[in-house]
């Protein structure tokens, strides 16, 4: 009875001593082991919770057994000598534990994709930079702003018409490498200014290219009977061919100019229609094509006439028809056909200023007006449109 007092009166002992060497092996019950194991548990699972709070637990340790000894003295009963007794804070921010860091990759496990497309998007950035400087250093040498001006300066109620004759050349312009001739058809009735259109591009072109890049031909003075049609055509087949190669050894684009194309005769067109195809060497892809022509001005007339708008935009389909009627030149090659509309009277009064003041007379308006009302018009829906265009203007001015 002795012994089991004792036993009891000192059970913190007891327990350190069962888990030693145990004295009183007889008097501890399979309960008190049961309950010694769950509070050994639960001081671990305390423990180790304490230590993911503060960052203090490390995986690959191994686990160590607590203390398992119960406090003893006037502490006990009140735990303030528990030693994982953790101290509450206000106002204490929540934590994640240090395991969920985001991990930095290594530069062996870094993925080369975002590097890649940086630099393939700024490759792509450059080569579009560059392809626009590119267009803009391949224009630029031809000055098709200053050819604009000066059309739209000289040649009086061709608005629509120039407007497209620029757009076509800043397209060819704009590269070297081409798959075809550029072929520009000008088709109008007489006196609306097709030849002096073409005077002005061939002095033009010639400014910026020089003498030996730009062909000016006219039919009536190099290819001067019918009967030397064949010989006519070698020439002008020789022609093309000198200004080719020059302008292919200086890499420029030549400007040929044909003048009078309804007076040129079959073997002629012939050569033309061969020109434009585009299945020729590369220095014959490289070469603009400007055909003024009278042919198809009935349609025009007709056109204008009936709609009366000042334009002859809308007659490319009939005049096309017509055009492919008189040889296969209109309808194989390939040709941008630019019609060129009727003059009104205003613009017939242009042409009388512009000669006079050439011609140093004084620019009187009613002097003007009554030379204007001796030429010929077609009248339609209020619009006097000029029948023979400027064409009588300087024979008028010359008789003052």
């Amino acid at each position: 009875m002795g012994d089991e007092q004792n036993c009891s009166e000192n059970l913190p002992g007891a327990i350190e001593r069962v888990q030693s060497k145990s004295q009183c092996p007889s008097l501890v019950s399979p309960e008190l082991k049961a309950m010694i194991r769950i509070k050994t548990k639960y001081q671990a699972l305390k423990k180790r919770r304490l230590d993911l709070t503060s960052g203090l637990y490390d995986p690959g340790r191994p686990p160590t057994c607590p203390d398992l000894r119960l406090p003893t003295g006037p502490d006990a009963l009140n735990g303030k000598g528990s030693p994982h007794r953790r101290k509450r804070r206000r106002g204490s921010r929540v934590l994640f534990p240090n395991t969920c860091r985001k991990v930095v990759p290594s530069d062996k496990d870094r993925s080369r994709a975002k590097t890649f497309f940086v630099l393939f998007s700024l490759i792509v950035c450059l080569q579009v930079y560059n392809a626009i400087e590119n267009l803009d250093d391949h224009i630029e040498p031809y000055d098709l702003e200053g050819l604009e001006k000066t059309l739209r300066r000289e040649v009086f109620g061709q608005e629509a018409a120039i407007v497209e004759l620029i757009g076509h050349l800043e397209d060819y312009l704009s590269t070297y490498a081409h798959s075809q001739p550029l072929a520009l058809a000008l088709h109008g009735p007489s006196g609306v200014g097709k030849s002096h259109l073409g005077r002005l591009l061939a002095r033009h072109f010639r400014s910026v290219l020089g003498d030996d890049l730009v062909l000016q031909y006219f039919t009536q003075h190099h290819c001067l009977t019918q009967g030397d049609a064949a010989q006519c055509a070698r020439d002008l087949s020789r022609r093309v061919e000198d200004v080719v190669e020059r302008a292919e050894a200086q890499e420029k684009i030549p400007v040929l100019v044909m003048d009078e194309v309804e007076l040129m005769p079959a073997p002629l067109l012939d050569v033309l229609c061969g020109l434009l195809q585009q299945n020729q060497t590369k220095e014959h892809l490289n070469v603009i094509y400007v055909l003024l022509s009278s042919l198809g001005q009935g349609d025009i007339v007709r056109h204008v006439l009936q709609n009366v708008s000042g334009t002859a935009q809308g007659v490319r389909t009939p005049l096309r028809h017509t055009l492919a009627g008189h040889h296969r030149l209109w309808a194989e090659a390939g040709l941008d056909i630019v019609p060129m509309t009727l003059l009104e009277k205003s613009h017939v009064m242009e042409c009388l200023l512009e000669e006079m003041t050439q011609e140093g007379f004084y620019p009187d308006h009613g002097h003007i007006e009554l030379l204007a009302e001796e030429l010929s018009y077609y009248t339609a829906m209020g619009h006097q449109y000029s029948k023979n265009g400027c064409k009588q203007v300087v024979a008028r001015v010359n008789q003052l």
